[in-house]
């Protein structure tokens, strides 16, 4: 990079350290992270070798020497964060979903324009590269016209009803959780890849457990089996866990999408298959490191991601040899690499390389039509997003 570049994290939970981790290892110094509270703070910074502990996001806007704000926080928070960092002058890198609703992700899209900074959206697994791979080889007409998507996107940390975590609360994280958590993650990857968007939905979601028990002390996500048992008292749930989605996609594909936060043994695994009309991908991101691509005529293949099987486009996001497997942490830093390049090169005009503010709306607009079939038990068009 021709510039170098700061930035700061604000969120110390599951994802912010992961932020931290990846812009490390993408070369971008970090001045420092903001916690839950100052104490949380300076613990976080402390334990990922950071130099400060920022007490307030407020400080890290009063930080010269930060270029970009990382928002890795609660739902809730990200509309009234991302305005202020924009405003601030400074480029934002913010969590999935962008916002609560469209008319906040909307502001989001206007404020950034506006401002003439970057803003993305960590919608990471785009940067898998055979889920790159995948993508130049549909626009370069490999696939052939698409006919249809499948997949899925499951885990399991939510599957008892002892499990309990801010997401599950309409207030925290928004009326839908499981499709806005990971389902939003299917896609944006899916429609990345096929390069059409989705047009019209028909959901029909499932809350297992209508009651959980809410810890009194804290927890941490993904805390697991050997978790310290802690008093909790009943709460009732109003977000899904699970739920079915039909598909309709620009040029008249059709698609399914399965999403659970509820399904045992599953620990964090998004599956699509996309058939063209002239072969068919299918690829997992638990065995990330492989994609199969099916034929008719002429026999199956098995390709492995080695940059020197890989076309140009796909390469640059695969930085160890054959063999070398690349997995979860690799897509933050290819993400943030892509991100901070586009910063170095100066020309803000240019289509951004990562999914930005607009992306996260189209998400947000998708996520709307979704729960207004579900309610409706019914297909419902996804509105215009306008950018």
């Amino acid at each position: 990079m021709s510039k170098p570049f700061a930035a700061a994290v604000v969120g110390a939970g599951f994802i912010g350290p992961v932020h931290v981790e990846g812009l490390l290892r993408a070369g971008v110094h970090v001045t420092g992270i903001v916690g839950s509270s100052p104490e949380k703070s300076q613990a976080a910074a402390q334990s990922l070798g950071l130099p400060r502990g920022y007490a307030s996001l407020d400080e890290v806007l009063a930080d010269d020497r930060v270029d970009v704000v990382h928002l890795a926080t609660p739902n809730r928070l990200h509309f009234e964060q991302a305005s202020a960092v924009l405003r601030a002058g400074k480029h934002v890198l913010c969590e999935k979903p962008l916002a609560m609703d469209s008319r906040e992700s909307a502001e989001l899209v206007r404020l950034a324009a506006d401002s003439q900074r970057a803003a993305g959206v960590a919608y990471n697994i785009r940067f898998y590269p055979l889920c790159q791979e995948a993508a130049a080889q549909v626009q370069a007409g490999d696939l052939g016209d698409v006919l249809h998507v499948n997949g899925s996107y499951v885990q399991d940390w939510l599957l008892h009803p002892t499990d309990f975590n801010w997401r599950v609360l309409a207030e925290a994280g928004g009326e839908l959780r499981a499709v806005a958590d990971i389902g939003t993650h299917w896609l944006d990857l899916t429609q990345f890849i096929t390069g059409q968007k989705v047009t019209a939905v028909c959901a029909d979601l499932q809350t297992v457990h209508a009651q959980r028990q809410r810890p009194t002390g804290p927890t941490d996500t993904f805390s697991g089996k050997g978790k310290r048992p802690v008093a909790a008292e009943p709460i009732a749930i109003d977000t899904e866990d699970a739920g079915c989605v039909l598909l309709k996609f620009a040029n008249g594909a059709r698609g399914s999408l399965q999403v659970s936060q509820t399904t045992a043994g599953r620990k964090n695994c998004l599956r699509f298959e996309i058939a063209g009309s002239r072969q068919t991908f299918a690829w997992n991101s638990e065995q990330p490191n492989a994609i199969w691509i099916g034929r008719r005529d002429q026999a199956n293949e098995s390709l492995i991601r080695d940059p020197a099987l890989l076309g140009e486009a796909a390469r640059q996001y695969a930085t160890y040899p054959g063999g070398h497997n690349e997995g979860f942490p690799d897509t933050f830093k290819q993400l943030f690499r892509a991100f901070y390049g586009y910063l170095a090169a100066g020309d803000l005009t240019a289509s951004p390389p990562f999914p930005t503010f607009s992306d996260g709306h189209r998400e947000i607009l998708l996520c709307e039509a979704i729960l207004q079939s579900h309610r409706q038990q019914a297909w419902v068009e996804v509105a215009p997003d306008g950018c």
